[in-house]
């Protein structure tokens, strides 16, 4: 399976031209700042440092010898990868155009503000043109009134007049919109915010609960999905799933095998039924009570359930929330984030009106006066382009700290906004030069980022390797293995022992669209009718498939027996299905060479990269500064 590999740099400002080589590759080097940036963006919590840091070089060494042979290779000189870098580019120059001092106000708003987790009620009332206003303000204002004074409610005399009652769990930062989030972080445990009118509704906060931030977990899952409102019969089918597979769980079971075989998550069970890592307000609140309940890594749930389904979850990781401000991988993350929510427009806004003297801005036009009559000669002539013909034209009117902008420019620009039906609404001339000064600005700005911002740099690079990385892995690893048959074939016979099958059976699989059609392909197939004629004869409502699978991947069909059909299953979505049991076998029986190919492939790209990492190293020796990077275990 192909996967873009991307060993991010640090945002962090760092001035490294004169920073010592801390690694060498041939003629290469990789800084101190460097490195250090990429392993705090990329470390993770650990016993021994000394281990970790020296682990990171072998890896960061062999991501640069990679993509210094993808360079070797111009693989960055196609149109392809080019047009890729300037799609990236546009993509995020937004994000540096943005007032530094009120994004780091923001970012330390964040942090402080990661420290504690809420538990909220939220009361909402809408607003609708044709309520009665008046009224619902003063029902509205009468909660309020009796929350405040810690007076007892009757849940129906607020809900009758319009008022929801919404449990959020608990709370933390960009868990909410920003507008809420600062008057819910507000408050301490047990007050209630004061009224406040959205465009569509009445709002009103109670904290009810604080705790310091629980952090952040990585856990698994096994789901048995249940859909709306879901009949009392799917959800204990649901259920005899989950037990059955829990059962085999605490036998030893392998949970990734489980998930892949079992859950109904298909955004996760090809991937073990592992979950991004989340923390607090993510998911269901009774899902992460549930997650809390497990205490070491490891640990597996008890099947529960949720609005979702049933879930079985085990607890892989678990990350505390960092207490130092100074954390680089945490500042970064909150960053990131930061950078996606509404909340930066605020910096954005504060970055257009501050450029100026970022890049040398300087009007070279003491009378606007003629440059507005060529203005008005330009538009008394549509069918003449007179932007490039007239005194101002090639005359600089505006000046960067390196480029200037000619009386040209602006009269196209002034042409084109009085053109435009939907911009222009009768702007005066003075006007629409003030806005062209703030439009040219912010372009000059990012055709040149590279020269303001070296954290723009950091990333754009980041982007540029990661794509190279791809690259050439895909020609030297990923594609080599399965397009080279011989050497899969003999490292097949060479490694048949890591190929075996674990228990398993011959089966036919079958599912039908409803219960009752899988009744009667049962009974047709008692019958000695032919399973493939079934299915092609229904094609819309039948699926099947034969095969041989493993044992695990048949969870919850029952107790295998040669010969023997499963009980029916219902499935969350309506349909249904069994299987036929032909053959068993016991465990650790040789796969064949095309049983085997998918993991062969797999571990073969392994070995082809191996021994290209020691092609790259004999003709890039690598050299590793030990004083230096002493010196940087210690200080980390």
């Amino acid at each position: 399976m192909k996967r873009l590999f991307f060993f991010s740099i640090s945002w962090a400002f760092f001035q490294c031209s004169f920073s010592q080589a801390i690694i060498s590759f041939g003629k290469n080097n990789i800084s101190k700042d460097e490195f250090i940036r990429a392993y705090n963006k990329n470390k993770t919590a650990v016993d021994n440092t000394e281990k970790a840091v020296r682990e990171y070089v072998e890896l960061y060494t062999n991501f640069k010898l990679k993509v210094k042979a993808a360079q070797e290779f111009k693989l960055d000189t196609s149109e392809q990868f080019k047009s890729e870098i300037a799609n990236f580019r546009h993509q995020i120059e937004e994000n540096y155009m943005i007032d530094e001092n009120l994004f780091k106000q923001l970012m330390n708003e964040s942090y402080t503000r990661s420290q504690r987790d809420l538990h909220v009620i939220h009361y909402s009332l809408n607003i609708n043109e044709t309520d009665d206003t008046a009224k619902n303000y003063e029902a509205f204002m009468q909660l309020y009134n009796q929350l405040i004074n810690n007076k007892s409610i009757q849940e129906n005399s607020f809900e009758n007049n319009g008022i929801k009652k919404s449990d959020l769990g608990f709370v933390t930062i960009f868990t909410l919109p920003y507008q809420y989030e600062n008057i819910v972080f507000s408050l301490h445990t047990g007050a209630v915010s004061k009224p406040y009118r959205s465009k569509k509704a009445w709002h009103l906060f109670k904290v009810i609960n604080e705790r310091p931030s629980a952090g952040k977990w990585k856990v698994a899952q096994i789901l048995f999905s249940l859909p709306p409102d879901p009949k009392p019969e799917v959800v204990a089918n649901a259920k005899r799933q989950a037990d059955s597979v829990y059962s085999l769980l605490t036998k030893g079971s392998d949970f990734g095998n489980m998930a892949k075989s079992a859950s109904e998550d298909k955004l996760t069970y090809l991937n073990n039924g592992e979950l991004p890592e989340f923390g607090t307000g993510k998911y269901d609140m009774n899902f992460e009570n549930e997650v809390i309940k497990l205490k070491k890594d490891g640990d597996i749930s008890l099947p529960f359930q949720t609005s979702f389904g049933i879930h079985i979850i085990k607890r892989l990781g678990f990350t505390p929330t960092p207490k130092n401000q100074n954390d680089e991988a945490f500042q970064f993350e909150l960053k990131q984030k930061l950078l996606l929510d509404d909340r930066i427009k605020i910096a954005k806004e504060k970055f257009a009106k501050d450029i100026a003297t970022k890049i040398g801005f300087k009007k070279l036009v003491a009378n606007t006066v003629e440059l507005f009559n060529e203005v008005d000669s330009v538009m008394q002539y549509p069918d003449m382009d007179k932007t490039t013909t007239l005194p101002l034209s090639e005359k600089p009117i505006i000046s960067f700290t390196n480029g200037k902008v000619k009386g040209k420019e602006f009269l196209s620009f002034a042409r084109d906004f009085k053109n435009d039906l939907d911009l222009y609404k009768g702007e005066t001339n003075e006007f629409i030069w003030e806005k062209f000064q703030s439009t040219i600005s912010l372009d000059y700005y990012k055709k040149h980022l590279e020269q303001f911002s070296p954290e723009f740099n950091y990333q754009l690079q980041e982007f540029i390797d990661g794509n190279l990385l791809f690259e050439v892995m895909e020609k030297e690893v990923w594609s080599a293995a399965e397009k080279d048959s011989t050497g899969l074939l003999k490292y097949y016979n060479n490694n048949k022992s890591k190929y075996t099958w674990g228990a398993s059976a011959d089966v036919l699989i079958i599912n039908a669209a409803e219960e009752i059609i899988a009744k009667e392909i049962m009974d047709s197939l008692v019958a000695g009718v032919y399973w493939k004629d079934l299915v092609e004869s229904n094609p819309a409502q039948l699926q099947g498939d034969s095969g041989r699978y493993e044992l695990t991947q048949l969870a919850g069909y029952g107790e295998p027996k040669e010969g023997s059909y499963s009980q029916i299953t219902n499935n969350s979505d309506g349909t249904a299905s069994f299987v036929k049991f032909f053959k068993l076998y016991e465990a650790n029986q040789q796969r064949s060479f095309k049983e085997s190919k998918g993991m062969l492939i797999n571990d073969y790209q392994t070995v082809l990269e191996k021994k290209w990492i020691e092609t790259l190293r004999k003709k890039y020796p690598v050299i590793i500064n030990e004083a230096l990077l002493q010196s940087v275990i210690k200080a980390l």
